[in-house]
């Protein structure tokens, strides 16, 4: 899910609405504060599609499964 927001008054305002549960909890990362070139942005875009599509397409599994089998015990 890609999401944009506006800073206004020093607080994160989407231009959106979202359909996440009432206390759901997001990571922000700054778009202006990586060190992509463009064909590495062009790579990273094309793998999140494909992530999308096998995801719409029931080829997932839930994060807490992906910890379980690294033996990594999820932050809460």
């Amino acid at each position: 899910m890609n999401l944009r927001a506006k800073v206004r008054g020093g607080r994160l305002q989407l231009d959106e609405p979202v359909d996440l549960p009432e206390g759901s909890e997001v990571d922000l990362i700054s778009v202006d504060d990586d060190d992509l070139d463009d064909e590495d942005r062009a790579r990273l875009h094309a793998a999140l599609d494909r992530a999308e599509a096998q995801v719409a397409n029931g080829r997932a599994i839930p994060a807490e499964e992906v910890f379980r089998r690294l033996g990594i015990s999820p932050r809460r």
